[in-house]
């Protein structure tokens, strides 16, 4: 997982580096799509050496409580933190579990797989599709490198992708 930084503040900062560079109104470089299925591998629930938080909206949260056959709130207890009016999943760590590295996501099983994979959040539905990842330096070095689904399965359109864009641009 990657340390977030607000989504909002990404895509300020990716108007702002195009305004600087000239490149306001260029097309990206998903322009003609990407092509990107999930390989089960687990290597997006990962740390990778900065901590991050998975956020949870209230549709994440009701999701999550009917998977585990709880009420929200009971969810919420065992499995959550709150910081700064956001809800988040819990380090492994925080909660007293051993065998997890740090940073990585509860739910990850074996360090492969996503033991939640039905339930997920729309944070890691949206994956790889963040604002702070789609520009081609980031693109290129941190998550086609490392991320077994890009240039397989589905060709993700531009309207595709902006559209997930913009829809976490709203949270």
């Amino acid at each position: 997982m990657f340390l977030l930084s607000t989504f909002v503040d990404a895509f300020d900062s990716m108007k702002f580096i195009e305004k600087q560079r000239g490149t306001m109104g260029r097309k990206p470089f998903y322009a003609e799509g990407i092509r990107f299925e999930c390989q089960g591998s687990g290597k997006c629930c990962t740390s990778r050496g900065s901590y991050g938080y998975v956020y949870l909206n209230e549709q994440d949260q009701k999701r999550f409580a009917k998977y585990f056959k709880m009420t929200v709130p009971a969810f919420l207890k065992k499995y959550c933190g709150k910081r700064d009016g956001h809800v988040f999943l819990l380090d492994p760590r925080e909660m007293g579990l051993t065998g997890h590295p740090e940073g990585d996501c509860i739910f990850l099983e074996g360090g492969k797989r996503c033991g939640v994979y039905e339930a997920r959040p729309e944070h890691c539905r949206t994956w790889p599709f963040w604002p702070e990842n789609m520009n081609p330096k980031t693109w290129n070095r941190e998550i086609a490198s490392f991320c077994p689904g890009v240039g397989k399965g589905k060709l993700h359109s531009y309207e595709e992708i902006k559209s997930i864009l913009d829809s976490q641009k709203e949270d």
